[in-house]
């Protein structure tokens, strides 16, 4: 009896203790809430006056904390003046308009706040059980978007096809998810001719394919699937076309090889080139080939009825994959699959149908469902259509200038220029673009050569910045050019 006395007394104690130590109650909660809301949106709006690219050293973070976490409760009023002398610091600035690195990973404030609610709800939706609203708004928002894109009806879920959508968090997940659902068919398909051959020599045997322009996530795919994997030569715009790939394929399997996954790219990521898959589909279709198409950037684009024909000839594929968080006005990460045949899908994992690679899931359908309800179609559209009118105007005013030179065919808002002159040149004044930090920018190769990307990102990107971007790529470029003649 004295025991359990004692045992009662010191839990007591303990969770006394423990609950005199909470650092934040409901109340402050609501208070720096606001506070933090109030943060955040000063930080958006003043955002296009800080340097777009930090001045830090690799390794600069380390020395301005602690080497532990602290033992004792730190006040918030700490933590958030470290956010300034630590954090802030080394943020590159993602969200200015003075941004136009890689591509768009642009958000809104109704998506904001959504992730808010997601991250208040707190739910891990792993099943249908594990929380109903969260499962079934996923399966309804991708039929949404679905629509939005006029996809064939064979990807809805609400339809009477066998396909549907899920919530990946990045197009790098989709592609391995395609590729390890389609290695999943190919082995039974070879199983059921072949029903004494292994299914480790099976493997061994198959082969994937994509453009030499693809994104290096899907070479990681075939080498996380344990497949080979070529890469597809492109034509004069840097696209695939069906003649390239048929001669290929015709060699692998004359060698014994099993062709059976290609990912084609809408959009890639040096140049937004297109993969021709109104040819490659009917060829891929006759070859017993998934076709899994990664749209990740121009996807959102396909909304807008003048940039939908760029999609044409998905009803060949068997998946096809685009980021919201990439222009769609939903923050990281959202990126939406969609399969002809979610029975493939699910059917790649020998444990519980399983749409993904993690067994937990936020609620991430919450900020589709905030964006396309107070954006509307109509307004999304407008968003997607101002920024490829704004890289139309930096296009132009690079042409009019006899010392550059466009790359790359400007479909969307991306354009691929350059010095004319030597690589060197162009490495210097992207350098010299970076060291001063008022404008980002990012290179990539082209036919071998070093070109500059400037990619039109921002929410609130205006005509002016974009015009001052140029001004001062055009004043370096003057610099440049008089140190190197003279």
């Amino acid at each position: 009896m004295t025991v359990f006395v004692c045992v009662c007394v010191c839990v007591c104690v303990c969770v006394c203790s423990l609950n005199s130590r909470v650092t934040m109650d409901a109340a402050e909660f609501r208070r720096r809430g606001k506070e933090m809301v109030d943060f955040v949106a000063d930080y958006l709006e003043n955002i296009e006056h800080r340097r777009v690219y930090p001045d830090v050293e690799p390794g600069y973070l380390r020395s301005m904390i602690p080497s532990e976490a602290p033992l004792e409760p730190e006040s918030y009023e700490d933590v958030l003046k470290d956010v300034d002398r630590v954090i802030m610091p080394g943020i590159t600035h993602w969200q200015s308009p003075h941004f136009h690195a890689y591509f768009p990973s642009a958000s809104s404030y109704p998506a904001l706040l959504a992730d808010m609610l997601c991250g208040g709800l707190g739910c891990i939706g792993f099943t249908w059980a594990a929380s109903p609203a969260c499962t079934e708004l996923e399966t309804v928002m991708l039929d949404w978007l679905g629509k939005m894109l006029q996809l064939p009806e064979d990807f809805l879920a609400g339809t009477k096809g066998q396909g549907g959508g899920v919530i990946q968090g990045t197009a790098s997940e989709a592609t391995l998810m395609a590729l390890l659902a389609a290695r999943c068919k190919a082995v039974k398909c070879v199983h059921e001719s072949d029903p004494q051959r292994s299914e480790a020599d099976i493997i061994s045997k198959l082969i994937a394919y994509t453009s030499e322009e693809a994104h290096s996530s899907v070479e990681r795919a075939g080498l996380i699937g344990g497949v080979g994997i070529r890469m597809v030569a492109t034509d004069e715009h840097f696209s695939v076309r069906a003649e390239t790939l048929e001669k290929m394929v015709a060699e692998d399997k004359a060698a014994g090889f099993i062709p059976f996954f290609f990912c084609a790219t809408l959009g890639t990521t040096p140049s937004c080139a297109f993969d021709k898959i109104t040819e490659l589909g009917p060829l891929c279709n006759a070859e017993n080939i998934w076709m899994h198409i990664d749209a990740a950037y121009a996807g959102s684009s396909f909304i807008c009825p003048e940039f939908r024909p760029l999609l044409d000839g998905v009803e060949f594929a068997d998946s096809f994959n685009f980021n919201p968080h990439k222009w769609l006005l939903v923050n990281f990460d959202c990126s939406a699959m969609w399969v002809k045949k979610r029975t493939d899908l699910i059917g790649a994992f020998k444990l519980d149908p399983h749409w993904g690679i993690p067994l937990g899931r936020r609620f991430r359908s919450l900020k589709l469902w905030f964006v396309f309800r107070m954006y509307g179609q109509s307004g999304l559209q407008a968003y997607i259509r101002k920024h490829v009118e704004l890289a139309k105007v930096f296009e132009t005013m690079v042409k009019k200038d006899k010392r550059f030179e466009i790359c790359a065919e400007v479909v969307l808002g991306l354009v691929c220029f350059r010095l004319k002159g030597s690589d060197e040149l162009n490495e210097a004044l992207l350098k010299e673009m970076t060291h001063l930090g008022r404008i980002h920018l990012v290179p990539c190769k082209l036919r071998g050569r070093f070109v500059l990307r400037f990619a039109v990102c921002g929410r609130t990107t205006e005509l002016r910045h974009v015009q001052e971007a140029w001004t001062h790529i055009t004043e370096l470029s003057s610099e440049l050019l008089l140190k190197h003649h003279s």
